[in-house]
């Protein structure tokens, strides 16, 4: 139990921001206790686990991913709007990128965002993720060519 309790303390932080800032509801205090009664469900595993910050933040992922799927696209459109409508007065192109990335396919968008906001190491996101650490640069690659064009054409239209 200590070692929980001790993952918690260095990773729960971080765990509960990246819950926050994808859970415009005020879900994320939940789902951050959840992702924690999954690691209490499986103490054995802790011990195998050779990233667990990046296996916190795979759980967290399900359970995010879970969450949105019961709610309606219409909440989230309207809680990102008012989100994007504050941020306009400190940035006024911050509108712009989180709908540039916003439009990026999931997967680049989740991988892009791990690295970003989570400033996980590529090898962390590929333990997350469960998938090869090629494919995170590939993606976050991808996702920042794909940012580039989008925000240039948007640049020379304004």
């Amino acid at each position: 139990m200590s070692e929980i309790r001790e993952l918690y303390q260095k990773h729960g932080g971080e765990v509960l921001g990246y819950l926050a800032r994808r859970c415009p509801d005020g879900a994320a205090d939940d789902l951050l206790q959840e992702t924690f009664l999954q690691v209490a469900r499986q103490p054995a595993r802790l011990a195998d686990i050779s990233t667990p910050r990046a296996w916190l933040f795979g759980i967290a992922r399900n359970l995010l991913a879970r969450h949105f799927r019961a709610r309606s696209e219409s909440e989230l459109l309207n809680a990102e709007l008012s989100r994007d409508t504050m941020a306009a007065d400190a940035d006024p192109r911050l509108p712009a990128m989180r709908e540039a990335i916003r439009q990026l396919p999931v997967e680049l968008r989740e991988t892009l965002e791990l690295r970003l906001e989570q400033e996980l190491s590529y090898e962390e996101i590929a333990a997350a993720l469960e998938i090869p650490v090629g494919t995170v640069r590939s993606r976050i690659h991808n996702a920042i060519k794909r940012l580039r064009i989008v925000l240039t054409q948007t640049e020379e239209i304004q």
